[in-house]
């Protein structure tokens, strides 16, 4: 069979090209959205989802713990060890099957294309009541027993042939649709056999190897200490498996093979070592959708004509952390401080940095807007465990910083802007405010409960007009910032930043003065890996905000 051909997998034919579980298109919205634009993606895979949710510890989750939640990891989560080479510790975090389900019926994914659901589960029970769930809704099944920081679920269970067996037989039992078994690096051809017995239509390999990463000084990167590795240093082992897996199975066993693939001749060596289908997902770092849309069909075109056109195409990625010293912290009597770094970065208006700590057992970091990139520049807000202790710092003490992420933003010379914040918000439009005013007139409307949270005004005067209004009236009017939008200029360009809530109501105002396409908001979103890779900042069209934006446009 030639590589190009289409496969047969269940009721369809579709390319042979995959993105693996969990990376990227982890939201169905996402997915569909990814899957509109890339032909090439036969096969879509979802996020792997258990039956319950399982969510991101907080301080105060893990002390109520209301429903014996299951809990995944913080940040960081995604940490970069070499050129090409990565470490995560997601730890599955997911929305739970129910919920997923409804995803999927809104995501609306092409006709055309085979959607996967990547499942987990403790026990038999469990995963066939997931695949109940799931079963009206896609098309195919992969059971993730291949994930390396799962506890007692992954990898623990895809090392044993017994449980391979169990799980493949009550899943193809429950399911007349393709069910697949993901398997960790470490498989055995026993294992393999046992997936065949118990009835699998195929096997995926290989996941990410055990890894726990540390720096030069022997402190962690990951907050769960633990990861798995992915990339580049795995293109040999992932190989050695496919070859060993096809060996073990027999030829009709449909084999998709992952694992460290950058280039065409990656693809063509799996696919020569007897994959049917293959799955590109580390090589997909910091790419953005416009990147992965030219991705995919240069990586076609490579296999086709034997070139290499597609490596070029990969980001040059630098996720190294630089340690920095707080030089000044402004607005200390606020719980909304402003730190100013003894570093300078080369940020774009718009962009964001990851501000991390290095003290206590475990790494802690989050994102953070560039208030201004020379010096840099920050605002935090103090409202979970990781900003309190940020706010415990003192001039002098040390951090570390990673960055900038994200897209920058830019509007014609001599164009009108305005820029609309609120709480925090404020902190992501300030170096927008330095940067366009200098060639477009620039107006500035800030809103904040209090005084005390309007900071940095006097840099925002310095590039414009200003407005202000708080809740209570201790500073401008009282109101909001809704009362704030008069006499604006139309056609303008705007930029809003804050919470979900106010940007829903300028919007209209917004959209009654200008076109959509020179409207952009950043939403408080929850940006967790700022590479693309984690998709926990899909908003509610499918774009992961820390590629496609933060800013983006109302279009």
């Amino acid at each position: 069979m030639r590589v190009m051909e289409k496969r047969q997998i269940g009721n369809k034919r579709v390319m042979p090209f995959t993105i693996p579980s969990g990376i990227a298109i982890t939201d169905p919205l996402c997915a569909a959205r990814i899957a509109r634009r890339v032909d090439e993606l036969g096969i879509i895979t979802l996020k792997s989802t258990g039956l319950k949710e399982r969510v991101m510890p907080t301080e105060e989750l893990y002390r109520k713990n209301p429903d014996g939640l299951e809990f995944g990891c913080r940040e960081p989560i995604y940490v970069q060890l070499g050129d090409g080479i990565y470490a995560n510790a997601v730890k599955l975090i997911n929305k739970g099957a129910k919920k997923t389900r409804e995803e999927i019926e809104r995501a609306n994914f092409p006709k055309d294309k085979l959607v996967v659901a990547s499942v987990f589960a403790a026990n038999e029970s469990d995963l066939v009541e997931i695949i109940k769930i799931l079963d009206p809704v896609v098309d195919a099944f992969k059971c993730n027993l291949g994930c390396p920081h799962g506890e007692k679920i992954g990898m623990a269970q895809g090392q044993d042939p017994e449980m391979v067996y169990s799980f493949a037989r009550a899943g193809t039992h429950v399911t007349d649709k393709p069910f697949i078994v993901k398997f960790p690096a470490n498989f055995t051809a026993e294992c393999v056999r046992a997936a065949v017995r118990g009835g699998a239509y195929g096997g995926a390999a290989i996941n990410t190897i055990p890894c726990e990463p540390v720096d030069e000084k022997g402190r962690h990167l990951l907050w769960n200490l633990k990861g798995g590795k992915s990339g580049r240093e795995l293109i040999s082992l992932g190989l050695q498996r496919t070859l060993e897996m096809r060996a073990a199975a027999g030829k009709d066993f449909f084999i998709i093979g992952e694992g460290g693939i950058f280039s065409a001749k990656n693809a063509r060596a799996y696919f020569d070592n007897g994959a049917d289908a293959v799955g590109l997902g580390t090589v997909l770092t910091d790419m953005d959708e416009e990147a992965i849309a030219k991705f995919f069909p240069a990586i076609v075109n490579d296999l086709e004509n034997g070139t290499d056109y597609a490596s070029a195409l990969i980001p040059k990625v630098n996720m190294q952390r630089r340690p920095a010293t707080i030089r000044k912290i402004m607005n200390k009597g606020c719980d909304f401080r402003i730190y100013e770094i003894d570093i300078s970065i080369d940020a774009k208006p718009g962009q964001f940095v990851f501000a991390g700590l290095y003290g206590g057992e475990r790494p802690e970091e989050k994102p953070f807007s560039v208030m201004d990139d020379n010096p840099l520049t920050i605002g935090v807000l103090e409202r979970g465990l990781f900003t309190r202790k940020f706010g415990e710092l003192r001039e002098g003490d040390e951090i570390y910083v990673k960055g900038p992420c994200g897209k920058g933003v830019s509007v014609p010379p001599k164009s009108n802007v305005v820029l609309v914040g609120g709480g925090c918000g404020i902190a992501g439009l300030a170096l927008l405010a330095k940067r366009l005013s200098a060639d477009s007139n620039v107006l500035t409307l800030l809103a904040a409960k209090d005084n005390a949270h309007l900071a940095y005004l006097d840099e925002f005067r310095k590039y414009g007009e200003i407005r202000v209004i708080t809740e209570d009236g201790s500073s401008g009017k009282r109101g909001l910032v809704t009362d704030l939008m008069y006499s604006l200029p139309s056609e303008s360009y705007f930029f809003n930043c804050g919470p979900k809530g106010m940007v829903n109501s300028v919007l209209p105002l917004e959209l009654s003065l200008s076109s959509p396409e020179k409207i952009y908001s950043s939403l408080d979103l929850v940006t967790r890996c700022g590479m693309g890779i984690c998709g926990s900042c899909v908003d509610d069209k499918g774009r992961r905000t820390c590629k496609e934006g933060p800013f983006m446009s109302a279009e």
